[in-house]
């Protein structure tokens, strides 16, 4: 597809309210909607809240409307999941034509829409985490070089823009990449403290309880697990596994649970309510992330604002968000023996896994969406004062 010729830069509105173009493959309410879109939403939300207007392009799914209107903010949808990047250009030009907006936020979330080749209007990047060569850990090999290889002019078209990430480990990506560590923001994720708190009159599981909750993608690393949890169960035959959640990688597991002899330990609930989810992290023993690499872990600081700690691997954005020895433990990724030793002390040690509670909810304080989003529009506000990088 050929470049579209930018239109004229439109004159900029006064800062103190903005007209903000947000543009990500999906928005919350598509059902593979993860992380990512967790984050972009609570910070869209609280701009729309402060009197900003907002409008989230995305891809539509089966059953959505092409324009939808929630929690103060106009989505408009349309393109399917797997070819979205060659609809958004058409999409975002058709909205600059009808509405005068003062900035970009391109979420880059997968795939790069690369909205500085057809736009021509500040631009604030937003980047959880990119894939790399992590996506070959997940699809074949011809999608994942399809994947790859469009990341790579993230270092050409967007090498002056500045960013918005969620961590460290981003940054650090990010800088390696060939980016100005100056045009670098880490703005972390917060939480819904009134969501994700503890309750004094919920207990514990009565038996010793794991819980993976979230998305169930091969790259996630859950598979890991199941094979710590047979020697888990050699230690504490009455523990018990949780795995919450749902994703195209969710039969593998189930079979693999059943070729281990697993059945009677390990449950599927599969997706589940917020009431149920805010319940299972209460009441379970640790919540465990072993992913290959994450953006952030936010489900990591989710289960210790509930007053559970967190077990995660020693990766890119998931040692971002456990504080190793405070809020939770971090274990070498793919160190199967060092999951379950890890598992079985805090199964077996209550005054360990009780002082890990404590600075679980000490650490999970720090964090607040609230804060989270006054950084980024103040942010923001100072991309439309700049205007387009040239």
């Amino acid at each position: 597809m050929g470049l579209i010729q930018p239109d004229k830069a439109p004159t900029q509105t006064p800062v103190s309210r903005l007209n903000i173009l947000a543009v990500n493959w999906q928005d919350p309410k598509n059902p593979l909607a993860g992380g990512a879109e967790v984050h972009l939403w609570e910070n869209l939300t609280r701009f729309a809240a402060n009197g900003h207007n907002v409008t989230l392009v995305c891809s539509s799914f089966k059953g959505a409307e092409a324009e939808d209107n929630y929690d103060g903010i106009r989505v408009v949808r349309k393109g399917g999941r797997f070819y979205f990047n060659y609809i958004a250009p058409f999409l975002v030009r058709q909205e600059l034509r009808t509405t005068k907006y003062d900035v970009i936020l391109e979420d880059i979330n997968k795939v790069p829409l690369y909205t500085p080749l057809y736009t021509n209007l500040p631009i604030l990047v937003v980047i959880p985490h990119l894939f790399a060569t992590t996506v070959f850990h997940e699809i074949n090999f011809i999608m994942g070089t399809y994947i790859y290889l469009a990341e790579q002019p993230i270092r050409l078209v967007f090498r002056n823009y500045p960013y918005c990430v969620i961590s460290e480990s981003t940054r650090q990506d990010l800088v390696k990449r060939g980016m100005s560590p100056d045009n670098i923001h880490v703005i972390e994720c917060g939480i819904d403290h009134s969501m994700y708190c503890p309750d004094d009159s919920v207990s514990k599981y009565e038996h010793p309880t794991a819980l993976y909750l979230g998305r169930v993608k091969k790259y996630k690393s859950v598979q890991h697990i199941l094979k710590a949890w047979t020697k888990v169960l050699k230690s504490t035959p009455n523990a018990r596994l949780k795995i919450v959640g749902d994703g195209d990688y969710l039969s593998n597991l189930k079979r693999m649970s059943r070729k281990l002899g697993l059945d009677n330990s390990v449950s599927f609930p599969g997706f589940v309510s917020s009431e149920s989810k805010v319940e299972m992290l209460r009441r379970s023993h640790c919540a465990i992330y072993p992913s290959l690499k994450e953006g952030w872990g936010l489900t990591n600081i989710e289960a210790n604002a509930c007053g559970t700690l967190a077990i995660a691997a020693n990766v890119p954005g998931l040692r971002d968000s456990v504080s190793n020895g405070v809020s939770g433990v971090l274990f070498e990724y793919g160190d199967i023996d060092g999951l379950a030793d890890t598992v079985i002390r805090v199964f077996s040690d209550d005054d360990y896994r009780r002082n890990l509670e404590q600075g679980a909810l000490k650490w999970a304080s720090e964090f607040d969406w609230d804060r989270s989003a006054t950084r980024m529009l103040d942010l923001l506000k100072e991309v439309v004062k700049k205007g387009r990088v040239r």
